[in-house]
């Protein structure tokens, strides 16, 4: 249950940090939480214990000894609660653990010096209650994780009204979300619908097709008045000794400066606090016995740098369950992938024309997949065979649509129906490659006759439907030159894809271009940022 809650958070992590402004907008909670995971599960992986009590206990040194960030050292509280009440027990009913969650709640609010409604905490209390009613109606785990799901989900989605600097920048709390899908985890592989054994590649983040300006991060929202944090240093580290007093020193560090966690025992103390100064509790711990696993952030020039950056928040997730039909696409730029991802893609493989991924690396993504229901979309004449090499070594039920470019992909892609089967998607999704002509405007690596069209090397040449039909001295004049090759005029829209070379500015021009020439026209730009190629067209 640990390395599905573990799997499930890799996978998400990103958008657990995009959800990062409390205590400090620095973006890292997701990571944070994920270490934790990391050095809990190591462990037990190897381990051939299967005494529950004792197996707990090493999952919560492990939590405790691998602790990072504020949300980290209060997931290895809830791990230590867990434990505590699993002392002992060879197996464990829903009564137990029901007992185990409260215990989890109690130790974790214990462990922070001023609990803050509307965070982990406030998401662990009402999980724990739920656990209780959950074993009084069943005594089945799978019932007992929904609903404590369910109840953990509602109870992250109240964060903002109870937490102003939530709701000032639009998410939920991060250490939260980071619990939920830990327990979502859980539940999925309780249920059968999470692989543990492969790469945690099987979950796509949805990414929205680029927008004229990318919205400013959530961390943006939350920057101190001034912008400077009061206590801009991020200080952990683990104490050991003899005859610890944690009261004690749980009360010195939190003098020192905010967002104290100190938890442990009279020979180890984790300690995680904020301070103007990172001399002083590591001085102070040193002064009681040994320190060991220290760490110090700058959370200032995180922050600032996070903002600075401004990338567009990470999107929910998307799942493939393992009785649906899974894509996996061929694709080149970081915008084309996230349009495929946004129309449903599972995995996106890097590659494109001057970049042919290999078989074994369309194999790997099929492979990755929790579902035997596959179609590979390989977007790219030259990258068929490779996609059916690796359709005819996979054991899945796997489909080759062949696609040979982005738009081509797009479009099949918008035909997936995920709960059908292979060949009815197969099917629906290669009628769909004839319903638009691909454009490409790119530059001649070599001079050529070809179609009747003379090429010197360097020049700007248009592509329709991959065969070379006009060249010209730069991307406008090619651009007037493809149209009526695309029979554009008599389209409904245009999709207009610009490359990694080419600025936001350009592209906008450009498509104002299309539209004085194809005036009942609807053009959408998109960034593709795909190499090569200045604009890749999609005409419908």
């Amino acid at each position: 249950m640990a390395r599905a809650g573990l799997v499930w958070l890799e996978q998400n992590r990103d958008h657990v940090n995009a959800l990062n402004v409390f205590p400090v907008p620095d973006g890292d909670t997701g990571t944070n939480m994920l270490l934790t995971m990391r050095s809990a599960y190591a462990r037990v992986e190897s381990s051939e214990e299967n005494h529950v009590g004792r197996v707990a206990a090493q999952i919560a040194q492990g939590a405790l000894m691998g602790a990072r960030g504020n949300s980290g050292v209060i997931l290895s509280q809830i791990w230590r609660g867990l434990a505590a009440e699993l002392a002992g027990k060879e197996t464990f009913t829903t009564i137990d653990l029901a007992a185990a969650f409260q215990s989890a709640a109690d130790t974790a609010y214990k462990g922070v010096m001023r609990p803050v409604e509307g965070t982990i905490l406030t998401v662990i209390r009402e999980g724990a209650a739920e656990a209780a009613d959950a074993a009084r109606k069943s005594e089945d785990l799978r019932f007992m994780l929904e609903r404590i799901l369910e109840r953990c989900q509602q109870a992250l989605e109240r964060t903002p009204d109870q937490l102003p600097i939530l709701r000032q920048a639009g998410v939920v709390d991060s250490g939260g979300q980071g619990l939920v899908y830990i327990m979502e985890g859980m539940m999925r592989y309780a249920q059968g619908k999470l692989e543990l054994n492969g790469p945690a590649t099987a979950t796509a983040v949805a990414a929205t097709p680029a927008a004229p300006a990318a919205p400013l991060p959530a961390q943006a929202h939350a920057m101190p008045e001034g912008g400077s944090l009061e206590f801009p240093y991020d200080v952990q580290f683990i104490l050991s000794g003899r005859n610890l007093n944690v009261l004690e020193v749980r009360a010195r560090i939190d003098a020192m400066g905010d967002s104290t966690v100190v938890v442990g025992d009279e020979s180890t103390i984790k300690v995680h606090v904020h301070v103007s100064d990172p001399g002083r509790p590591l001085s102070y711990g040193i002064s009681l016995g040994h320190i060991s696993d220290v760490v110090v952030e700058n959370m200032q020039a995180q922050m600032e740098e996070i903002v600075h950056a401004a990338p567009p928040p990470v999107p929910p997730v998307i799942t493939v369950e393992p009785d649906q039909v899974g894509v996996v696409v061929v694709a080149s730029g970081a915008g084309l992938a996230g349009v495929f991802r946004s129309l449903g893609a599972a995995v996106v493989v890097d590659g494109g024309q001057t970049n042919n991924p290999s078989t074994e690396e369309i194999y790997e993504a099929i492979d990755s997949l929790p579902t035997d229901k596959v179609v590979v979309l390989p977007n790219n004449k030259n990258i068929i065979l490779a996609a059916e090499a690796a359709r005819d070594l996979s054991v899945k039920n796997v489909a080759v649509v062949p696609s040979r470019s982005a738009p081509q992909g797009i479009a099949a892609l918008m035909a997936l129906d995920p709960d059908k089967d292979v060949a009815a998607n197969a099917a629906a999704m290669t009628r769909a490659l004839g319903l638009v002509h691909t454009g490409e405007i790119t530059r001649a690596t070599r001079t050529v006759q070809l179609n009747g069209v003379e090429v010197e090397q360097g020049a700007i040449i248009g592509l329709a439907d991959g065969r070379l039909c006009c060249s010209g001295p730069d991307e406008r004049a090619v651009l007037d030159m493809l149209l009526p090759h695309l029979d554009a005029a008599a389209c409904g829209i245009i999709t207009l894809y610009y490359g990694a070379d080419v600025t936001m500015t350009q592209a906008a021009e450009a498509a104002d271009h299309i539209r004085d020439r194809c005036p009942h026209v609807e053009v959408e730009v998109i960034e593709g940022g795909q190499p090569h190629y200045f604009y890749i067209l999609g005409a419908e």
